[in-house]
């Protein structure tokens, strides 16, 4: 199992003409031999791309609270080599 997050970046110019980034982060969970090749391989601020499908769930905290999370369950990684 390997957990991990990936940013992704749109740029775009606002009404006034200025540049403006919105960076979104992804929780990503990936298993066997994708999970072994991003322990192996992929170090932060590696350009990859990734296929796989959005899932939902629940959990409850320690405190008894209701969790809610979604992530990319990753199942094809390809590495783009850039930084």
């Amino acid at each position: 199992l390997a957990k991990f997050s990936i940013a992704t970046n749109e740029s775009y110019k606002n009404s006034l003409g200025e540049k403006i980034t919105d960076t979104q982060w992804h929780n990503v969970v990936a298993w066997n031999k994708t999970a072994e090749i991003i322990e192996k391989y992929v170090t932060k601020g590696n350009e990859i791309a990734i296929e796989g499908k959005l899932t939902s769930r629940s959990y409850e905290s320690k405190e008894g609270e209701k969790k809610y999370i979604t992530e990319v369950v990753c199942n094809e990684l390809l590495m783009l080599g850039g930084k």
